[in-house]
């Protein structure tokens, strides 16, 4: 891979825990912005992989579909699925690819997922730059969970560029997040069923403040 086109046109999306959504988050960035998906460490195979997802939900063309850089089998932390397959994840290889369009990364799990035993993808954050999305569900703790990340992105000197709740309106919940975490809502993605690519372009449209990637987009 080599040099990155300048993190302003990146943008990480992670989430305060695996499972939350953060991919059709993803999906949905990549799509309204004309944008390339990358997932550089995909744990667990069986099914659709992320990559397919964001493809099938974002409606993205297979070369705007970056390789990731690992493929573990097994559905797990990524430095326990590569130990058990005999697999060394190398940190200093994920260098961010240079793309022609906005370039969409989708960490795996939330901040502190070990890559290693040594290095968390919060590391890797930190010495890319790139302005960072925090996914949260609208659920009970969630609260902790995203104040929580946004210290440890904070104390690492990674740009915030704001929060996106999925799930069901918790207005107080959201309003508390916003105050005491002093950081932006970029919007509320709601629960999607039936979940196409068309409702997720809607939802996106309808419910996230889409002028907050206006520098992502130039």
């Amino acid at each position: 891979m080599g040099a990155h086109q300048g993190v302003n046109r990146t943008l990480v999306i992670t989430g305060t825990d695996t499972g939350i959504g953060k991919t059709v988050v993803a999906a949905g960035l990549a799509g309204l912005l004309c944008g390339a998906y990358w997932k550089p460490v995909q744990s667990g195979l069986d099914g659709e992989t992320d990559s397919q997802t964001v493809a099938r939900l974002g409606e993205l063309t297979p070369e705007r579909i970056l390789p990731e850089a690992w493929r573990l089998t097994r559905p797990l932390s990524p430095h326990r699925a590569a130990e058990l397959e005999g697999v060394t994840i190398d940190p200093d290889r994920l260098v961010l690819p240079e793309v022609e369009c906005p370039l969409i990364v989708e960490g795996a799990g939330g901040l502190m997922v070990p890559l290693t035993r040594k290095i968390l993808f919060v590391d890797v954050f930190a010495r890319w730059q790139a302005p960072v999305v925090l996914c949260v569900r609208t659920a009970l703790g969630t609260i902790n969970h995203t104040l929580l990340s946004i210290e440890a992105l904070r104390r690492r000197d990674i740009p915030l560029l704001g929060v996106a709740f999925i799930g069901e309106a918790m207005p107080d919940t959201e309003c508390t997040i916003a105050g005491t975490g002093q950081v932006r809502v970029l919007g509320r993605l709601p629960l999607l069923d039936p979940l196409t690519a068309g409702i997720l372009r809607a939802a996106m449209t309808s419910y996230f403040d889409m002028a907050a990637f206006d520098e992502v987009k130039e």
